[in-house]
């Protein structure tokens, strides 16, 4: 990986999208397994139901997850500074979310990044924030 140099970033650059393709059910079990989550909300559809829901929905750390590729893909690991979220609206099974992220500030051989992962109706399920050291 090639991470940018503090003279290629500037206010405004947007991170390449992050399509993560269809939340399955097949998704959501392995996500289940794989983080300990095991919360029958996410995985059975009588648990959904009997809670008011159409469905199972996905796990709010896996959008964290996606989110957080998004800019492992643009800086190493070892540069995120920071990073945080809040979690703003369900994800629903089947959906096809997209990761986002803007720099909108750069200070100190740092960059400040405004992140987002939102659905294709434009719901924002995660919005959140990182500082990356570009040096």
């Amino acid at each position: 990986m090639s991470a940018p140099a503090l003279a290629d970033v500037a206010v405004g650059d947007q991170l390449p999208d992050l399509e993560v393709g269809e939340i399955t059910r097949t998704v959501l079990a392995l996500f289940a397994g794989a983080s300990g989550d095991h919360n029958p909300i996410h995985i059975d559809l009588d648990v959904a139901r009997s809670a008011g829901l159409d469905d199972v929905f996905a796990h709010g750390m896996l959008s964290m997850a996606y989110l957080g590729r998004l800019l492992t893909d643009w800086v190493p690991v070892d540069r995120i500074r920071s990073y945080a979220v809040r979690f703003a609206a369900i994800t629903p099974v089947h959906a096809t979310p997209v990761c986002r992220g803007t720099v909108t500030a750069v200070d100190d051989g740092t960059a400040t990044l405004d992140l987002s992962v939102s659905l294709p109706d434009g719901t924002v399920t995660l919005a959140g924030s990182a500082v990356v050291a570009l040096t």
